[in-house]
């Protein structure tokens, strides 16, 4: 299981160099150099978009893409399982039957895919695959001159992380885009009301309560003649070391949001709470079909319970859940010395009392368009400061529940704990095994270290 290492004698940035990095890679990179190829600011020439990663979260992003222009074209797709790329091909062609341009010789399977889709003739790279590839797939597609759409987190682990930070530098040397899929970023009526936040209309920020509390993702049951490996990367979402636990996968998003309001300054310390209520022995018992069920969770959290504290005394509470049968919330509350938000729900009460009441358009079209329209312009957006530092307060809520142990933000970002082999593919040795009774470890706060 995990364990915890301390975080001195190695060559890990301090706090100050790793904020002087990932400032750098500031939220848009104005004037950049824009590769030459078929991309013009009329918008009237054809973008070729490749797909990495052809499960429901891909599918969507790559319709998402298509949804900004006509003139953008999916010319290639990737992902390891070819099932999954045979009902993405059917899917696609069937929602944008004029912009899907994916020949039999450009519908990549296996662990080398995601490159021959980068090597393919695209402008830009979709990524929305097991999170684990989220960071080497970047670099790589930055690597080869590609702008990119990266879906949310940015890594799974802290040295991953650094990764992307690396890659997003080099894509602002290199005048490419980098969009996060962090969406709510992105979100009309949620920019409006952080927008009035941060121009006061609460007064000064007091705490930030973030929840996420859903039903867990889908969950895939083993079945005869599946190798554990194969089924690990099958169930991906339910497995630390490929997903980075449901807190990297959910509650980012509304951490994200805080960590906005914060001005993306990173808290001083994380403490908090976590472990796995709903597929306890004492729930679900010990028949077969229970125990079955029970694997399927892989070896997650189902809640968390996390406190960030930052330099200026503010508070941010992020609660997560992926529980069936439970309440469901996802929400955020603001409270301010003049009054509160829940900026969601897009409200302001208080001294000052606003709703937005503006039209909205989904977030997920309005991303792709602002990266694409960015790659049009000459100006290419870099996400890469925020993308960072919310993928490591999720990565850093994770560490804590884990452990039971407080952690400063200097050890967050020291950090050498990984997850997983290197390149895992079909050969790797499973990172984790159910026990004699079918079920996998979890960690257990007070006793799992991180090393």
């Amino acid at each position: 299981m995990s364990k915890r290492e301390p975080s001195s004698n190695h060559s890990a940035p301090s706090r100050r160099e790793f904020l002087k990095t990932t400032a750098s890679v500031g939220a848009a990179v104005a004037g950049g150099l824009v590769l030459q190829r078929s991309v013009h600011a009329a918008g009237s020439d054809t973008i070729k978009i490749g797909l990495v990663g052809c499960g429901g979260r891909g599918s969507g992003a790559a319709v998402n893409a298509m949804n900004a222009g006509k003139h953008i074209k999916l010319v290639a797709m990737a992902d390891i399982f070819e099932d999954k790329m045979a009902a993405a091909v059917r899917n696609l062609k069937a929602v944008k039957p004029d912009q899907f341009a994916v020949d039999k010789d450009h519908q990549f399977v296996g662990f080398d895919a995601y490159q021959k889709v980068i090597d393919s003739d695209i402008d830009v790279a979709v990524i929305a695959c097991a999170s684990r590839y989220h960071p080497d797939y970047l670099q790589a597609a930055i690597t080869a001159g590609k702008h990119v759409f990266l879906e949310k987190p940015h890594g799974v682990d802290v040295p991953h992380v650094h990764k992307v930070v690396a890659a997003c530098e080099e894509a602002k040397k290199k005048g490419l885009a980098v969009v996060s899929g962090l969406c709510w970023r992105y979100d009309t009526g949620v920019r409006e009301t952080i927008k009035r936040v941060q121009d006061g209309a609460i007064g000064d920020i007091v705490a930030i309560q973030e929840n996420y509390m859903r039903s867990p993702y889908h969950l895939t049951s083993p079945r005869p003649g599946l190798s554990e490996i194969d089924y690990q990367f099958r169930n991906w979402y339910h497995f630390n070391w490929l997903s980075g636990d449901d807190i990297l996968q959910s509650l980012i998003h509304s951490m994200d949001k805080g960590a906005w309001l914060m001005q993306d300054e990173p808290p001083v310390r994380v403490y908090g709470q976590g472990g796995r209520a709903a597929s306890a022995r004492a729930v679900f018992g010990d028949d077969e079909k229970t125990v079955a069920e029970r694997r399927t969770y892989g070896d997650v959290f189902d809640h968390f319970s996390i406190v960030y504290e930052y330099a200026n005394g503010v508070r941010m509470y992020g609660i997560g859940r992926a529980q069936k049968h439970c309440f469901d919330n996802v929400s955020d509350l603001i409270i301010g010395t003049k009054g509160r938000a829940q900026i969601i729900k897009h409200k302001i009460e208080g001294e000052t009392n606003w709703q937005f009441e503006g039209k909205k358009k989904t977030m997920y079209d309005l991303e792709h368009e602002a990266l694409f329209r960015s790659i049009e312009s000459g100006q290419p957006i870099n996400n890469g400061k925020y993308m960072v530092n919310s993928t490591l307060i999720a990565i850093a809520g994770r560490m804590v529940a884990y452990t039971g142990q407080q952690m400063s933000w200097d050890e967050v970002v020291k950090s050498t704990h990984t997850l997983g082999p290197e390149n895992p593919d079909f050969q790797s040795k499973p990172p984790v095994k159910p026990g004699p009774d079918g079920v996998y470890p979890v960690a257990i706060p007070g006793v799992t270290e991180l090393k």
